[in-house]
């Protein structure tokens, strides 16, 4: 907890400028709260005993003095609620840049567990909590510490009798409330993580809204939403029991202060301990006394809040990505694209199997290899281990005689182009999405892509041409179409190395033949990697790799392979 603490504090540093301001600010706002009932024990004990003249000619600065107090007063809490509301968005902007900085350099493997949603509710609800705790926090503890303590020493002053009777209460509030508080963040930790479960299943459920209506499973997927949903009102209901209790209790206990100082008073008065003016003053300063303790309290579910959200904050932050640049990595340049495997093998994380043993493979630059194989055989697998999407378990891969784990991560994947069967496109225009593929580059050379990639006739029948709006994921083009658009942005990132994963198994017979002929045009004079689903689009590749569990058990031309009669003979006439 106290690292999480210290680091939570180390995102004031830019702006300590601000917040000396705000604390400032704090302290004059709490050094008015003292000095009006000073101001009040005065003209009750003191003024009225005067001559009318007197008291009308001292009534006339007392005003003035108030109204400056005023002024002070509500210039301070403006400053407060403006300027350090606003240090506090820029505290979470830049935890929100950091942590998706992070985020984009976590590995597959991360991501391969990961939901979205409850990505989304780190990046968003979480981080709010936070900066909402790290603005009010520490004005908070400043402006209830000054006022007690204030409050303590002109109480003292006043009467030490009654000031005896006031905290007679305190200890056993304190213990009541550091017990309610470690209940209190367990339960408001636990509301974290079901409201982010409750946002991975709204995305997951929103992403896939065409399939639940072709399967008409809307009453399926409300009661699935029901249930996380009772989940989280139980959560909540929890959280809430704890904090009625800690806020019901407290405010007893600060009321009770208020009662033993008024039996207190009253029998200090039988006895002319004291005078009913400092009674007067006792209770206004109670006042002032037991409202920074409410405001502890609500500090403390602020606390919870911000806290746990600080928690799941860092816990993402303290993932190390498992792929990243080692030490003298460097760029490469002028690559031609010679690939060689050396006894590569390959597990996920969380497998016990390999799923690729001892492949040596050597494709020389230029020339065009398809992968087939069964399902499960990886195919898959085995291209992403070469832009290090996965690292290798066993085994060296290198292009041009460099082992890619030397090649700083942006250098290897420059230089490596991917077109895959479930693309992704972004939201928002055509040209936009191509450019993805070159940021910066040139409309001319965005519409030569197109061309390059069959996509410019297409894009030039919409009204709006290249500026059209796809919508998420592409929504309003067809299969062909956003695999044409990917291919354009493949084109103009121009890399040496392609990797084409089952581009066209799931486009219908007219739009595979000119995706197709888009792929061949790409992959000339590049090496290229093809992951074949219908093997009658490589016949032509110049070498076809048969992949299983045991690694690459056929290799050769499609003739060659047909003629030997083996795995690839029995695939092709299945």
């Amino acid at each position: 907890m106290n690292n999480n603490l210290k680091k939570m504090i180390g995102y004031y540093k830019p702006y300590m400028n601000i917040f000396a301001a705000d604390m400032f600010f704090a302290i004059v706002s709490a050094g008015v709260a003292l000095v009006i009932p000073l101001v009040v024990r005065y003209v009750t004990n003191t003024l009225i005993y005067k001559d009318s003249d007197t008291i009308m000619r001292e009534l006339i600065y007392i005003a003035g003095f108030l109204a400056v107090l005023v002024i002070a007063d509500c210039y301070s809490k403006y400053f407060i609620g403006n300027y350090g509301h606003v240090m506090g968005a820029k505290m979470e902007y830049d935890m929100r840049s950091e942590l998706f900085d992070h985020m984009q350099k976590l590995s597959f493997s991360f991501y391969d567990d990961a939901k979205v949603g409850q990505l989304m509710s780190r990046i968003t609800t979480d981080l709010f909590d936070i900066t909402e705790l790290l603005h009010h926090g520490p004005e908070n503890i400043l402006l209830s510490l000054l006022k007690i303590t204030g409050a303590l020493i002109i109480l003292s002053g006043i009467s030490g009798w009654l000031t005896i009777a006031a905290f007679a209460v305190l200890p056993i509030m304190f213990v009541f409330a550091f017990i309610l508080n470690k209940k209190m963040r367990r339960a408001f930790r636990l509301n974290r993580e079901t409201i982010a479960e409750i946002n991975a299943q709204i995305e997951d459920n929103l992403s896939g809204i065409r399939v639940v209506k072709s399967f008409a499973n809307e009453t399926l997927e409300n009661e699935k939403f029901r249930v996380g949903n009772d989940g989280f009102l139980s959560a909540k209901k929890n959280s809430y029991r704890y904090m009625g209790a800690f806020q019901s209790g407290v405010s007893a206990f600060t009321t009770l202060i208020q009662v033993c100082v008024i039996i207190a008073g009253a029998i200090l008065i039988a006895y002319k301990k004291i005078d009913i003016p400092d009674l007067i003053t006792f209770l206004l300063y109670i006042g002032v006394f037991t409202e920074p303790i409410r405001t502890l309290v609500d500090f403390t579910e602020q606390f919870q809040n911000g806290y746990t959200g600080f928690e799941r904050f860092r816990e993402i932050m303290n993932i190390e990505p498992d792929i990243a640049d080692i030490n003298g990595a460097r760029d490469i340049d002028n690559v031609r694209g010679d690939v060689t495997f050396e006894d590569v093998s390959f597990r996920y994380n969380d497998g016990v199997e390999n799923v690729l043993n001892d492949v040596c493979l050597e494709v020389p630059a230029g020339k065009y290899v398809a992968l087939v194989g069964s399902s499960g055989a990886g195919k898959t697998t085995l291209c992403s281990l070469i832009p290090r999407f996965y690292d290798v378990t066993e085994g060296t891969i290198r292009i041009d005689g460099t082992d890619i784990r030397e090649i700083t991560l942006k250098s290897l994947r420059k230089h490596i182009g991917v077109v895959q069967q479930d693309v992704y496109l972004f939201a928002g225009t055509i040209f936009e999405n191509i450019l993805y593929g070159k940021p910066g580059a040139s409309r001319e050379e965005v519409i030569e892509a197109a061309k390059s990639a069959n996509a410019h006739e297409f894009i030039m029948s919409f009204p709006e041409g290249y500026e059209t709006d796809i919508g998420q994921r592409g929504i309003k083009l067809s299969g062909g179409q956003k695999q044409r658009l990917s291919i354009a942005r493949v084109f103009l990132k121009n890399p040496p190395i392609l990797i084409f994963d089952e581009a066209t198994s799931a486009l219908d017979n007219e739009s595979e033949r000119v995706v197709q002929s888009s792929l061949e045009k790409l992959a000339k004079n590049r090496t290229t990697f093809v992951i074949a689903h219908r093997l009658t689009t490589i016949k032509n590749a110049e070498r076809i790799l048969v992949l299983t569990q045991n690694g690459i058990e056929e290799s050769g031309t499609h003739t060659e392979l047909i003629a030997k009669g083996g795995i690839y003979e029995k695939l092709y006439n299945v």
